[in-house]
């Protein structure tokens, strides 16, 4: 079965996301979904993903002041595989698409021991089994490939090329292949934003109706579908911190709260906002923190614009966006979302004081 999109990863924010698109968009488009990570615990929702009937995805919340609460169908799915049992159909998928996405968490992309091994391990890192599968594909001769990672990494497509260069070298990749990598894949930066709050089993997610894939404009990028929550742009940076160093933070920053003060049960952010010091202590941090950053940076209403867009999305009444989710991988949220923030305050000579952010920074445990 030919689809024109490779998928790596299998999480509920794809389900309710990119792949929601490609099912809405125009021209439709079909997808094979890849589980990088090997859990066989999985198999039930690979199943159900693929599944003819499709798989739901109820989106809950405000739109424009008015609720919405409806469920739609998946159906760009059409077929699921592994690369720890399936790996030659994965490549043969490879060869066929013309459009690979990845959102393989933020582990994805550190380097393991298994790596610089010459057979194809599953326990490798992502940009080691992308560096094969570009290998396999240049070898069969399949035609150019836009590889667009959807990571929450800044520049992720530079990023993505860059580790699978250096995988490149260490394995000794000719000159050819080396070429291919450089100027027949084009490796486009992209930015996804949905909160996508609980899962839906065996396949399938609930979301907010707030959604936005941002892809910056390059030589050979093209738009993944037709669809309003899809925009090409000139530029990622603005989107890019405003989201990173606002919702993200925002985020960080509760979730340091609820560590830093024992607090027990499974809040969600609805809730754990309806603590008045909470509240209070986020929204310090916001006004006094944030936005000074923001408006010396010379983008200060769009900031304000969206922080009060990014607590009103916190304040849905429906999502059961939980902590804990958020919590993890709190190291290096922490490192992304606040220590860069106050890497970028200094370098822009912004003179405020930071002593939350600071507090959150001390603490990346």
């Amino acid at each position: 079965m030919k689809t024109s999109v490779i998928q790596f990863g299998t999480s509920r924010f794809l389900q309710a996301h990119a792949d929601l698109f490609f099912s809405e968009g125009a021209p439709a488009r079909t997808v094979t979904v890849v589980q990088t990570s090997g859990d066989t615990g999985r198999s039930r929702r690979l199943q159900a993903l693929a599944a003819p009937e499709g798989y739901p995805v109820r989106i809950r919340g405000l739109l424009d002041g008015r609720t919405v609460d409806e469920t739609k169908r998946v159906t760009s799915v059409k077929r699921c595989l592994s690369t720890a049992t399936d790996w030659p159909d994965v490549v043969r998928a490879f060869e066929e698409a013309e459009l690979a996405i990845s959102n393989t968490g933020d582990a994805g992309y550190q380097e393991r021991p298994e790596d610089t091994q010459e057979e194809f391990d599953p326990a490798m890192s992502f940009p080691a089994k992308l560096y094969r599968l570009l290998a396999a594909r240049h070898a069969a001769g399949s035609g150019p490939l836009v590889v667009m990672p959807m990571e929450l990494v800044v520049d992720n497509g530079k990023v993505l090329k860059a580790a699978v260069l250096a995988q490149a070298r260490r394995s000794g990749a000719s000159r050819a292949l080396v070429s291919y990598l450089e100027g027949d894949v084009t490796w486009a930066c992209s930015l996804v934003d949905r909160i996508v709050s609980e899962p839906i089993e065996p396949a399938g997610a609930v979301a907010e109706p707030y959604a936005l894939w941002a892809i910056e404009k390059a030589a050979g990028v093209v738009e993944p579908c037709r669809h309003d929550a899809v925009r090409l742009v000139d530029d990622l940076k603005e989107i890019e911190r405003l989201k990173l160093h606002i919702l993200n933070l925002g985020h960080t920053v509760l979730v340091h709260i609820w560590k830093r003060e024992g607090m027990t049960g499974d809040p969600v952010v609805r809730d754990f906002l309806g603590r008045a010091a909470v509240t209070g202590e986020l929204a310090g941090i916001y006004d006094d923190e944030v936005l000074p950053v923001f408006a010396h940076l010379g983008c200060g209403e769009a900031a304000r614009r969206y922080r009060d867009t990014t607590l009103e999305r916190f304040a849905n009444p429906f999502l059961d966006h939980k902590l804990a989710d958020i919590a993890q991988n709190h190291a290096q949220k922490v490192q992304r979302r606040i220590v860069a923030f106050l890497d970028l305050a200094r370098q822009s000579g912004c003179n405020a004081r930071f002593p939350g952010l600071t507090e959150v920074a001390g603490h990346l445990g």
